[in-house]
């Protein structure tokens, strides 16, 4: 008798395309693929970017979100979802409006800025970030500059990341992933639901080429979540998975070069 085969775990990220490989919608299928569970992707815009910045970006129209979303949602379904560059107001919206009615944990990236510091998000979408996304969120993981955007709290050190946490808390999300890998010393982040605090700290690598650190992160999560793990536990599972793709890090180009998504593998 023939034994069906097992479907993994499906993870929906909803997200710009990075064509050189490191960020974006690229990274998020890349870091699925390592951990097991089955990725799909909605577009959201595409940008020209390369490890020197980003040279130019083109948000998708919204039918064309809502289509991809549709498409894949009613037929193949989710286990979760994670969400990243998102561009503008009507985008920020019509993915929260579609988001609302998933039966699955969701990992909101408020992306802002590429690595290299080109916007990603416009300044008049951030209120429908806070308003309308964030509260949908199961895990919010903004980086310090984030934080910034949206809470106008500075972050200077351990101390500043507990405000930050509480100020994006006070937008909805169950819990908050406050990543401090701005700061000096060992690359720590802070996750918190304003009840119980998890402090996740690794070495700092002597490696500069860390494009994609943020969408690996928050993929990674959203991998864990889809099998079942708790908060934490996904987390910490993502963490570790980023902090190995960060030392294995390897120059592209003439600038920043990615992550290595498949260190485990090498």
């Amino acid at each position: 008798m023939d034994i069906p085969p097992r479907v993994p775990p499906r993870v929906l990220t909803v997200a710009g395309s990075d064509s050189g490989g490191g960020a974006g919608i690229q990274a998020d299928l890349k870091t699925m693929l390592a951990l097991g569970v089955h990725g799909m992707s909605v577009l959201t815009a595409v940008t020209a970017q390369n490890s020197l910045g980003v040279q130019g970006a083109w948000e998708l129209p919204v039918d064309a979100v809502r289509a991809q979303y549709r498409s894949v949602v009613d037929d193949i379904g989710v286990q979760a979802v994670k969400t990243g560059m998102l561009a503008s107001a009507p985008l920020v919206e019509t993915v929260a409006e579609l988001l609302a009615d998933v039966d699955a944990p969701v990992v909101v990236d408020p992306v802002g800025v590429s690595k290299h510091g080109d916007p990603l998000l416009a300044a008049s979408a951030l209120d429908s970030v806070r308003k309308k996304l964030l509260p949908l969120a199961t895990v919010a993981t903004p980086n310090l500059d984030e934080v910034g955007q949206l809470t106008g709290v500075v972050v200077e050190d351990e101390t500043g990341m507990r405000r930050a946490a509480e100020a994006v808390l006070g937008f909805g999300p169950r819990w908050a992933l406050i990543k401090g890998g701005h700061l000096a010393g060992d690359a720590v982040d802070l996750l918190t639901d304003g009840a119980e605090e998890h402090w996740l700290r690794a070495p700092r690598h002597d490696n500069r080429h860390t494009h994609g650190t943020g969408c690996t992160l928050a993929s990674a999560v959203a991998s864990g979540l889809a099998k079942g793990m708790g908060v934490p536990e996904a987390v910490r599972a993502a963490k570790e998975y980023v902090t190995g793709a960060i030392a294995a890090g390897f120059p592209l180009g003439g600038g920043i070069g990615p992550v290595d998504h498949a260190w485990r593998f090498r």
